[in-house]
């Protein structure tokens, strides 16, 4: 529960200006020395989040390809709540990782090479012309 709390006021917290974008364009923080916290973006699905978690662990947190990372924020996340991770294991939240499929540890987790390469789309731009 107090992790609960904890996460939903880092989440409501304002960004610093320092905020970085992910190559997706979501907002990501740090949150704390393994937390990595994703602003709340409107009509995103929640592997857009894990995108823009690995983005930054990869390139901000300079973490290899493959660093372990977990969703910290329990299911489900209330409207309009951004989603805190964790590459920390004893800081995940149970049963808040996505089904894995295939080889490889059953611990709820991804690595960050698998969050970016697997998870981040291109968006193309819009065509207003």
């Amino acid at each position: 529960m107090r992790r609960t709390v904890l996460a939903a006021l880092i989440l409501m917290t304002p960004l610093p200006a320092a905020a970085f974008t992910a190559r997706n364009g979501m907002t990501v923080t740090q949150a704390g020395p393994t937390e990595i916290a994703v602003a709340w973006s409107g009509g995103r699905r929640d592997t857009d989040y894990w995108c823009a978690a690995g983005d930054f662990a990869q390139r901000v947190m300079n973490q290899p390809v493959g660093t372990r990372l977990w969703r910290a924020s329990p299911k489900p996340r209330a409207g309009g709540e951004g989603i805190l991770f964790t590459l920390d294991g004893s800081r995940k939240a149970p049963g808040a990782g996505l089904s894995q499929f295939g080889a490889g540890p059953r611990d709820e987790a991804i690595s960050v090479g698998a969050a970016v390469a697997g998870h981040c789309r291109v968006l193309p731009p819009l065509l207003l012309d």
